[in-house]
């Protein structure tokens, strides 16, 4: 970890109360922006997933902690409510920005000002100092969230999600690079962000290193799992029944959308390879994929069906699409083992979510993987994404059907440490920091 990232090591498993001299509060209401997809969309499905539950989840934990929480969305389809209560202390707002249907991420950048413009909107209907801060998640937002804070005089927190420097450094093949235009704009945010929330020490590391943040504006917060939904519950046997699995397969998963960046062919190729070493496998192995395209995937949505009739291996995938939460949960525990091969994460979510239920993970060691995962203890790190490597690693559950349980259970108690109580408190603790110095900012800049 570097020396930079040190001073925030403390959010890591339970953040240190921050002890700020005079004048510190927590924010009372938080303007939370999230352009580009809505809190109330299944994760799975275009551009939905790990990010739309990361803003669920935080604003119903900060809610419960007397920070009331105002979601600024883009309106995808026609006829939604202006606000939508979506549980007590949360609102979801829906602005019009653009037409409802078939907008992809890419064409976005060209409606912030219609979204800026509907952000104001709501805003001027308020009495002064309604919002204490603005929260914004990924680069789209955090350009809206820059104005915004600086009209509204609030500090700005942004948390990125995923940069595009970081993304371009570790393309799958065949994938799209980040645009230039993207690369400005986070920049642009890193230097007039008050604070940036890392996932990971890592992710901390590159902001610093790819975008020159100031380490002292940085602070990590781990994000969580719900562990009341993510759970070993009745265990693996009622779930395959709910399921109609066999009992007696081997079931590696793969969970997540269907894109180059999330190498679900990898999985697939990895399987091929199993097959072809142990080809009794064919009668007990099941390779389920679950999940929508999105994002460079949605140009060859069959790409992967293709790709699964070339390695001879269709009798033993089973393509399902997106499921919710609680479906998904079934789906993890399930599973033998979770397979991410991914090219970049920033965290990992969907790996603590499967632990959380029991089910160990082989995943790559790349982004917040390998916080995400304790190799050897509960799943396997993988380096690189050569398909071998990954049925080497998924072998040793076929070898020892036994390691799935005890890893298991060491995966179901790591994931404990992980609950959104801590991240939000932790988020807390740095909107209050956030606030404190732009208070200070502010009173020297007057004087």
């Amino acid at each position: 970890m570097s020396q930079y990232v040190s001073r925030f090591a403390g959010t890591l498993a339970g953040p240190p109360r921050l002890r700020l001299p005079g004048g510190h509060r927590k924010p009372r209401r938080v303007a939370m922006l999230s352009v580009h997809t809505s809190p109330l969309h299944q994760p799975g499905t275009g551009d939905a997933g790990g990010m739309n539950v990361y803003i669920v989840e935080l604003a119903k934990r900060l809610a419960a902690i007397n920070i009331e929480v105002e979601i600024f969305t883009r309106a995808t389809t026609g006829g939604l409510a202006p606000t939508v209560e979506m549980s007590p202390g949360v609102l979801v707002r829906h602005v019009d920005a653009g037409p409802y249907e078939g907008l992809a991420k890419e064409e976005l950048p060209a409606q912030l000002c219609a979204f800026t413009h509907g952000v104001m909107q709501a805003w001027a209907h308020q009495r002064p100092g309604y919002y204490d801060l603005v929260h914004s998640h990924y680069w789209l937002s955090g350009h809206v969230g820059w104005l915004a804070a600086q009209r509204w005089g609030v500090p700005l927190v942004h948390a990125m999600h995923t940069m595009a420097k970081v993304k371009n450094a570790a393309l799958a093949e065949g994938d799209t690079p980040e645009p230039a235009a993207r690369v400005i704009g986070e920049t642009q945010i890193v230097n007039a962000a008050d604070r940036l929330i890392a996932n990971t020490a890592e992710e901390a590391d590159e902001l610093v290193r790819f975008y020159d943040a100031d380490p002292g504006n940085v602070a990590v917060v781990h994000p969580g799992v719900n562990l009341d939904r993510f759970r070993p519950a009745d265990g693996r046997t009622a779930a395959r029944d709910r399921l109609g699995l066999p009992q007696d397969a081997f079931i590696p998963l793969f969970a997540g959308r269907i894109q180059p960046l999330k190498a679900p062919d990898v999985l697939l190729r990895a399987a091929a390879e199993l097959l072809d070493r142990d080809p009794s496998l064919r009668s007990r192995m099941i390779v389920p994929v679950v999940g929508g395209p999105s994002g460079s995937g949605l140009a060859k949505p069959e790409g992967l069906q293709k790709l699964a009739a070339k390695l001879g291996i269709s009798d033993v995938v089973r393509f399902r699409p997106p499921v919710g939460q609680d479906r998904l949960a079934d789906w993890f525990r399930a599973a033998s083992v979770l397979v991410m091969p991914s090219y970049s994460e920033s965290f990992g979510l969907v790996a603590v979510e499967a632990q959380a239920a029991g089910t160990p993970v082989v995943a790559a060691s790349v982004g917040g993987l390998p916080v995400a995962v304790r190799d050897g203890s509960t799943g396997f790190l993988v380096q690189g994404h050569d398909p071998k490597d990954y049925a080497t690693a998924l072998h040793r559950f076929v070898a020892d059907p036994a390691l799935v349980r005890r890893m298991g259970d060491a995966a179901a108690r790591h994931a404990q440490s992980f609950g959104w109580g801590t991240a939000a408190s932790a988020t807390a603790d740095v909107y209050t920091a956030a606030m404190y110095e732009h208070r200070r900012r502010v009173r020297s800049h007057h004087g």
